[in-house]
């Protein structure tokens, strides 16, 4: 993806060590210059799906080289690249709000046709509100719909949230393809928090600051979900185009 590829090309200007990595059941956190997060992607069955490669010594490596699995098409590897681009990102807190990701969505999007790719626990709220909602999952739970169908939905679409995780699993370029003049909004822990991202179609981004790693740690090794590390060390930041 070329978006990924000039986010590795800007952050990879210095290399430094890697402190920590942990992968918990939900989250990956990488600590290098700050802390960061992604999403904890693994293929199902859990038993059959690719090593990650260089396990057990992967703070030897320095954060350009273990950012650089931001592009592997294993998708736990994937998930170290993003929370080590995410730890090396310097956030300047006074150009970002507190603003809620939903209350973003459900300004533009009340009377609109939206879209949202992921399933966030906001969807319900959102859906009455909006003129018409489809949620779009690579794993559907009821309601939802196939990820084949982002080809169908998302031109019709007026406001389109679309998850971080896109990155992981390489299918963000292609969704905004199809986004074509509707307001973006990327949302989630693995959102990059950097402006670079308004240069390739999105109008909002929300993602996470982590200010406790000493909790964020504690709580991801012992399987925290994100509303649990929400309220353990990690702050939610907004920027709007």
């Amino acid at each position: 993806m070329k978006i990924l590829e000039d986010l590795l090309d800007h952050f990879t200007l210095q290399d430094v060590p890697v402190r920590d990595v942990r992968i918990g059941a939900h989250w990956t956190v990488v600590l290098t210059r700050g802390c960061g997060l992604a999403s904890t992607m693994a293929e199902p069955p859990p038993h059959a799906g690719p090593s990650v490669r260089g396990v057990g010594k992967l703070t030897e490596k320095g954060a350009a080289e273990l950012m650089k699995l931001a592009h592997s098409e294993h998708f736990m590897e994937a998930s170290i690249g993003m929370a080590t681009m995410n730890s090396l990102i310097e956030i300047e807190e006074d150009k970002w709000s507190e603003a809620n990701a939903f209350d973003i969505l459900a300004a533009h999007g009340a009377g609109k046709d939206v879209a949202i790719v992921g399933h966030f626990p906001f969807v319900p709220k959102l859906k009455e509100i909006a003129r018409n909602l489809w949620t779009i999952e690579k794993r559907p739970q009821p309601g939802d719909l196939e990820a084949d169908r982002s080809s169908d939905i998302l031109p019709r679409c007026q406001v389109v949230g679309i998850t971080s995780t896109a990155f992981i699993n390489h299918t963000l370029e292609s969704l905004l393809e199809l986004c074509q003049g509707a307001f973006v909004m990327l949302l989630g822990p693995t959102t990059p928090l950097t402006p670079l991202l308004f240069d390739y179609g999105i109008d909002a981004i929300s993602g996470s600051k982590v200010v406790d790693e000493d909790q964020v740690l504690r709580h991801v090794s012992q399987g925290a979900t994100f509303q649990q590390l929400h309220h353990a060390g990690v702050k939610l930041l907004t920027m709007t185009k």
